[in-house]
């Protein structure tokens, strides 16, 4: 018996998505001066949401679970043009905003699982 349905599951599963993503942000921001350097973007949110409604129509746990299970992001080489001569197309001012917000998300994702550990917790107590 799964006492938090899918939730715990789903959150790890952003968690993860999240984790890849500030990590691809942060190798972008490490290539801003390297010549040629393409940057890179992860997606997830798009396919995982349909694949989610689409289990979800079913009202099958067992199907919502495995789609959960079986998300994966995917990385992304961008093919952008660039205005420097060097050919390098990473805009640190861009990177610095999706990393701050990969991280925002991630912590606040983090602290709804902490909540729901701890509402279950005190439900345990009888508090």
């Amino acid at each position: 018996m799964n006492l938090f349905g899918n939730n715990i599951d789903l959150a790890r599963k952003s968690m993860q998505y999240l984790w890849g993503k500030q990590q691809i942000t942060l190798q972008n921001l490490a290539n801003v001066d390297t010549p040629g350097y393409k940057s890179k973007y992860v997606t997830f949110e798009n396919e995982f949401r349909s694949r989610l409604k689409n289990a979800a129509l079913t009202r099958d746990d067992e199907k919502i679970a495995d789609v959960i299970k079986d998300s994966k992001f995917i990385v992304h080489n961008t093919e952008d043009e660039s205005a420097r001569l060097d050919e390098n197309n990473v805009d640190a001012d861009v990177e610095s905003v999706e990393l701050s917000r990969a991280t925002l998300q991630y912590m606040y994702t983090a602290q709804a699982i902490t909540s729901d550990i701890a509402r279950l917790r005190s439900v345990i107590r009888g508090q």
